[in-house]
């Protein structure tokens, strides 16, 4: 049997957890970060196939935690969330080696290609 791929999705909005979660949920195994800190913590204890990471969080934004992620789980792949839709935000993101991004709001099915996308690649 097809083990679930696991996604973690870090945001600091329940709301967007809840939903990207309901988007997800049924294709993958989902589970919930809702700080930069928390998803370290996750990601050392819990195998993750993808992170879904917001760029804009308090206490320690997406870039931080994705810079500090790549220390321990440099192989997981990750795309950003980002509301703010700034390119700079963009640009470093992917630069420092995210293989995509997602403006919000997005539409659930554009979520579900991308991921779908990525885990083809892999």
């Amino acid at each position: 049997m097809d083990m679930k791929k696991r996604i973690l999705v870090v945001d600091d909005d329940n709301m967007n957890l809840a939903r990207t979660r309901i988007i997800l949920g049924k294709e993958y195994d989902v589970f919930l970060a809702d700080s930069g800190i928390d998803a370290l913590e996750k990601l050392r204890s819990e195998k993750a196939d993808m992170v879904l990471l917001d760029i804009d969080m308090p206490g320690m934004n997406g870039i931080e935690t994705f810079e500090r992620m790549k220390e321990f789980a440099a192989d997981v792949p990750v795309i950003f969330l980002t509301a703010s839709g700034l390119e700079e935000d963009v640009q470093n993101a992917i630069k420092l080696g995210a293989v995509n991004y997602l403006k919000k709001p997005y539409r659930p099915e554009e979520l579900l290609r991308r991921v779908a996308l990525e885990f083809e690649k892999a």
